[in-house]
C-alpha cells in the first residue's frame, strides 16, 4: 500500500460518510436489520450507529419495526422513485397492472433486474388478495420468484452463470435448488414467454410472470400475479398475464427509454 492511500485508510469517515455507510447497508434489500447488523455491515462502533440511526428514523428515512429491527423508511423510497427510470416506467405500468387486478383480483406485481436480484418497483393487493412477502422497493431472489425467473431467463449470459453456479437458496420445500432443474425452467421461460411457479417462495401461494420489453425487443422488467396456490386457474391467469405485459411492452418500446 501507498503512502497516500496508507492515509486515506486512517481517515476517520465523516459523518456523510458514515450516514452512507448505514444506508448501503440496506443494499441487499433485507426485510428489516437489527442496530448491530447495521453497525457491523456500515463497519461503525454501536454507539455511534445507535446515535445516527435513531436520528434516521425520527427523520423518516429509516423506520423501526415493532419486532426492533430497521428497515429503508418512505421518506427515503420517496425521494429513490423520482429517479427518472423508475418513476417514468412506473407510471407507465400503473393503468395495465390496475387492469390486471380489475380483471383478476390478485396481487400483481412490477419488477425490474437490479444487482442479482428482483427489485419491485410498484405492486397492486386487495384486501382478499394472498399475502405476500413483497414489498416496493423490496428485493426477492431471481430463482424462488415468477418475475425472477423472467428476469433470470432473459438476463445476459454471465449473471445467468453466476446465479446458476452459486448456491441457491431453499425458502420452501418446493423452492429449485437444483441447477440443471432450474436452467431447465428457465429454457421453458424463453420457449414458452411465461413462468410459472407454485410455492417456492412462500407456502400456499403461485405466480404467474411474463417479461416486459422495451425497444429492440430488450426485457425490461418483468409483470407477475400472485394467487392462492389451491384455486388459482392457470388457464385464465396465464393469458391475462401475457397480454397485459405485451401490452405494457408496446407503450414500453414506444415512450420509454431505460438507459
Amino acid at each position: 500500500m501507498t503512502a497516500a492511500k496508507d492515509a486515506r485508510a486512517r481517515t476517520p469517515p465523516t459523518v456523510t460518510g458514515k450516514v452512507m455507510a448505514i444506508l448501503e447497508a440496506f443494499a441487499p434489500g433485507d426485510i428489516g436489520l437489527t442496530l448491530t447488523e447495521v453497525c457491523r455491515r456500515a463497519g461503525l462502533p454501536l454507539a455511534t450507529g445507535h446515535r445516527l440511526v435513531a436520528e434516521l428514523a425520527g427523520g423518516g428515512f429509516l423506520e423501526r419495526q415493532v419486532d426492533g429491527t430497521y428497515r429503508v423508511g418512505m421518506r427515503l423510497w420517496r425521494i429513490g422513485v423520482q429517479a427518472s427510470v423508475a418513476s417514468a416506467l412506473r407510471e407507465l405500468a400503473l393503468p395495465h397492472m390496475e387492469e390486471l387486478y380489475e380483471g383478476t383480483h390478485e396481487n400483481v406485481q412490477l419488477a425490474v433486474l437490479r444487482d442479482g436480484k428482483a427489485l419491485y418497483l410498484e405492486r397492486l393487493r386487495g384486501s382478499r388478495s394472498v399475502p405476500v412477502v413483497t414489498r416496493v422497493a423490496g428485493e426477492l431472489p431471481l430463482h424462488a420468484t415468477g418475475v425472477g425467473k423472467v428476469l433470470l431467463a432473459y438476463a445476459p449470459a454471465g449473471l445467468r452463470e453466476q446465479v446458476l453456479t452459486a448456491p441457491l437458496s431453499a425458502h420452501t420445500p418446493n423452492t429449485i435448488t437444483d441447477p440443471e432443474r432450474l436452467r431447465g425452467c428457465l429454457a421453458e421461460v424463453r420457449r414458452d414467454g411465461y413462468a410459472v411457479t407454485r410455492e417456492e417462495m412462500t407456502l400456499g401461494s403461485c405466480s404467474v410472470a411474463a417479461p416486459v420489453r422495451g425497444s429492440g425487443h430488450r426485457v425490461v422488467a418483468a409483470l407477475s400475479i400472485v394467487a392462492r396456490n389451491r384455486s388459482a386457474d392457470l388457464r385464465r391467469l396465464v393469458p391475462a398475464v401475457v397480454t397485459a405485459a405485451q401490452a405494457l411492452s408496446r407503450e414500453v418500446a414506444a415512450h420509454w427509454d431505460g438507459d
